[in-house]
């Protein structure tokens, strides 16, 4: 299995180099200024280069982990991802906005949400800590009036969103972040939770904004129906 494996990744590799024109890392190859960075949920079914169909080098700055988390711990102290912050500090000019990327069915969410109904089930340390850190998040959310298990939109993806929304928080109430960065909110749906349409990245919250009407008026008339919201 594993040599089968690693003939398919060098196969998938090779493909990917052969497309590339001899040009493609030109204007990258020795410095980076993204537009964006995007911090999505590690899972293989979302990709975030797909999901903004990016396809050229340096245009989008990629941050993965289950939950989607923007925090990290150091010295005992909760402080924002050194991974969120790169390029938002020392990318050259600095990238100045930051997309945070939930998604429905989260495994995370998911794991967190049984701990907290008291599943006891073992995780090795690096999944549990992250868990750890999604128990307090989850927790207020279920003490949050608008998420309801008895909805027809199941808890986890209420939850989802609720994530969402306090990783925004987190990355607007830092001192490290400067403060000309816009945040925004995005639940990226292949379940058909928020409407028919798989795939699509659905924008719940900006800065801190989660009125879906205001929401609305942030993108082009084209693009209404990509603002909506589980939690109102």
């Amino acid at each position: 299995m594993a040599r089968t494996i690693i003939a398919e990744l060098l196969a998938r590799n090779a493909r990917h180099a052969e497309s590339l024109p001899d040009d493609h890392f030109a204007a990258v190859e020795d410095s980076q200024s993204p537009a964006v960075v995007s911090v999505c949920c590690s899972d293989s079914r979302v990709s975030q280069e797909g999901m903004w169909d990016v396809e050229e080098p340096g245009w989008l700055f990629t941050v993965a982990n289950i939950g989607n988390q923007t925090w990290d711990s150091y010295g005992g102290e909760t402080v924002v991802s050194g991974d969120v912050l790169y390029p938002l500090l020392y990318a050259e000019p600095h990238t100045e906005v930051a997309a945070i990327v939930g998604h429905t069915g989260c495994g995370a969410v998911t794991a967190t949400l049984k701990e907290v109904q008291g599943d006891d089930t073992d995780f090795p340390a690096g999944v549990e800590q992250r868990i750890e850190w999604l128990r307090p998040v989850v927790e207020a959310g279920l003490d949050d009036s608008r998420v309801d298990p008895d909805r027809e939109v199941s808890l986890v993806d209420q939850l989802v969103e609720y994530n969402v929304d306090r990783q925004v928080a987190c990355l607007r109430e830092s001192e490290d972040v400067p403060d000309e960065t816009t945040i925004l909110g995005f639940v990226y749906d292949f379940q058909g939770v928020y409407g028919d349409v798989r795939g699509r990245s659905y924008l719940v919250n900006h800065g801190g904004e989660t009125d879906t009407d205001l929401l609305a008026e942030d993108v082009p008339d084209a693009y209404e129906a990509h603002v909506k919201r589980l939690l109102e």
